[in-house]
Protein backbone atom coordinates (compact mmCIF):
# COMPACT_ATOMS: atom_id res chain seq x y z
CA UNK A 1 0.00 0.00 0.00
CA UNK A 2 1.18 3.67 -0.94
CA UNK A 3 1.37 5.84 1.50
CA UNK A 4 -0.67 9.81 0.95
CA UNK A 5 2.51 11.17 2.07
CA UNK A 6 0.84 12.73 4.92
CA UNK A 7 2.02 9.81 7.22
CA UNK A 8 -1.46 7.78 7.30
CA UNK A 9 -1.87 5.02 5.22
CA UNK A 10 -5.86 5.43 3.39
CA UNK A 11 -6.10 1.59 3.89
CA UNK A 12 -5.28 1.44 7.26
CA UNK A 13 -7.89 3.59 7.38
CA UNK A 14 -10.60 1.96 5.37
CA UNK A 15 -9.57 -1.12 7.74
CA UNK A 16 -10.21 0.27 10.89
CA UNK A 17 -13.49 1.78 10.14
CA UNK A 18 -14.48 -1.48 9.06
CA UNK A 19 -13.24 -2.69 12.70
CA UNK A 20 -14.91 -0.15 14.09
CA UNK A 21 -18.21 -0.47 12.50
CA UNK A 22 -18.31 -4.82 12.89
CA UNK A 23 -17.86 -3.61 16.55
CA UNK A 24 -20.84 -0.73 17.17
CA UNK A 25 -23.03 -3.64 15.46
CA UNK A 26 -22.11 -6.20 18.06
CA UNK A 27 -22.00 -3.81 20.70
CA UNK A 28 -25.67 -3.05 19.87
CA UNK A 29 -26.67 -6.78 20.03
CA UNK A 30 -25.59 -6.92 23.77
CA UNK A 31 -26.01 -3.99 24.82
CA UNK A 32 -29.48 -4.16 24.02
CA UNK A 33 -30.04 -8.04 25.21
CA UNK A 34 -28.20 -6.64 28.68
CA UNK A 35 -30.83 -4.07 28.81
CA UNK A 36 -33.63 -6.43 27.99
CA UNK A 37 -32.90 -9.05 30.77
CA UNK A 38 -32.12 -5.84 33.25
CA UNK A 39 -35.77 -5.31 32.75
CA UNK A 40 -37.11 -8.72 32.68
CA UNK A 41 -35.29 -9.13 36.33
CA UNK A 42 -36.58 -5.62 37.54
CA UNK A 43 -40.01 -6.44 36.48
CA UNK A 44 -40.10 -10.39 36.62
CA UNK A 45 -41.27 -10.62 33.21
CA UNK A 46 -39.03 -13.66 31.94
CA UNK A 47 -38.38 -13.51 28.76
CA UNK A 48 -40.49 -11.55 27.13
CA UNK A 49 -38.22 -8.14 27.35
CA UNK A 50 -35.05 -10.34 26.75
CA UNK A 51 -36.79 -11.19 23.67
CA UNK A 52 -37.24 -7.60 22.73
CA UNK A 53 -34.14 -6.71 22.96
CA UNK A 54 -32.49 -9.33 21.31
CA UNK A 55 -35.21 -7.98 18.32
CA UNK A 56 -34.17 -4.64 18.79
CA UNK A 57 -30.64 -5.05 19.01
CA UNK A 58 -30.31 -7.73 15.77
CA UNK A 59 -32.55 -4.87 13.92
CA UNK A 60 -29.89 -2.25 15.43
CA UNK A 61 -26.70 -4.74 14.45
CA UNK A 62 -28.63 -5.34 10.95
CA UNK A 63 -29.17 -1.62 10.24
CA UNK A 64 -25.24 -0.70 11.31
CA UNK A 65 -24.00 -3.43 9.16
CA UNK A 66 -26.81 -1.82 6.15
CA UNK A 67 -24.87 1.66 6.52
CA UNK A 68 -21.17 0.58 6.51
CA UNK A 69 -21.30 -1.44 3.28
CA UNK A 70 -19.59 1.47 1.31
CA UNK A 71 -16.84 0.91 3.61
CA UNK A 72 -16.94 -2.53 2.76
CA UNK A 73 -17.23 -2.37 -0.88
CA UNK A 74 -13.44 -1.05 -1.13
CA UNK A 75 -11.42 1.38 0.02
CA UNK A 76 -11.59 5.13 -1.48
CA UNK A 77 -9.89 5.49 -4.89
CA UNK A 78 -6.61 7.93 -5.41
CA UNK A 79 -6.37 10.24 -7.39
Amino acid sequence: MRSNGTGTDPGAKHISGVYQGSVEAVLALLIAMGIGYWLDERYDTDPWLLMTGVVLGFAAMVLRIWRMRALVDGPPEEE
